[in-house]
């Protein structure tokens, strides 16, 4: 497989990001295109949530670039990245308990009509986003706190989808969901493939990866261990990266595809 021509949506330039003494990422590269789901791969404590949130602007990069669209931009807070259309669903999903869904997916973006809530026509957008993303929830009114964890999770990728982003972040989306529940989700990653929407996937699954990820990139010890066309590699390669008995596997990127023009 070849990437696109086109320069990348996202691309990382030597990111690095400390958190006192210790070194979370060093020169991290990483480029993502649209309609292309790049999955990030590695040991616990490999940097991979560090990365996200680095790209989310939760946590703001120390040294390097970060370009969008070929050009370098700025994220230093959440409301950077929203601006740019990145939008991330977090591994703790950051759903409220007391509020409804329709509350959670509005929260901080409420609708309002002559100055109060406009509650009927957010639940009308909250049925009309489930029904789109082939997401099941019992009822939009029902508090999250009584929602199973797959439906959560459905509340917090719909969260994320509200304003039509160009680029997801998944952090570990499938990690506590069932098969039915997990199959969803993987056809919604699909699905925004297919909408040309740029996709990053942080999985430990190597089934989820091989699944619906174009491109597999390697996280070791914070920086980059490889980056792999996923049809012309193997897992075991992968595995091999992810544990280190490939180091510097960067040089060996794209595996059996050539490089990209």
């Amino acid at each position: 497989m070849v990437r696109h021509a086109d320069p990348p949506l996202l691309a990382l330039r030597g990111v690095s990001k400390r958190y006192g003494a210790v070194r979370a990422l060093s020169d991290v590269e990483l480029e993502i295109h649209a309609g292309e789901v790049v999955a990030l791969v590695g040991d616990n404590g490999a940097g991979k949530s560090t990365l996200v949130k680095v790209i989310a602007g939760v946590e703001p990069a120390d040294e390097g670039v970060i370009e969008w669209e070929g050009g370098p931009v700025r994220i230093d807070r959440p409301h950077d990245a929203q601006a740019l259309g990145i939008a991330t669903v977090f591994q703790d999903l950051a759903l409220c308990d007391d509020l409804d869904v329709v509350g959670n997916l509005f929260l901080g973006r409420e609708l309002t009509r002559f100055g109060v809530l406009d509650e009927v026509e957010m639940e009308r957008r909250a049925l009309g986003l489930f029904r789109g993303l082939s997401l099941r929830v019992p009822g939009v009114r029902m508090p999250v706190a009584a929602l199973s964890s797959g439906q959560r999770q459905a509340v917090a990728v719909s969260r994320s989808l509200l304003g039509e982003p160009r680029l997801v972040l998944f952090d570990e989306p499938t990690a506590a969901l069932g098969i039915e529940q997990t199959t969803q989700i993987l056809d919604l990653v699909e699905d925004l493939r297919e909408r040309g929407t740029g996709v990053l996937l942080i999985s430990h699954s190597m089934g989820d990866v091989k699944a619906v990820a174009d491109w597999v990139a390697v996280l070791r010890l914070g920086r980059n261990n490889g980056f792999f066309d996923v049809t012309a590699t193997s897992q075991e390669q992968i595995a091999s990266s992810v544990t280190g008995a490939t180091d510097n596997a960067v040089t060996r990127r794209r595996a059996g595809a050539g490089e990209a023009s």
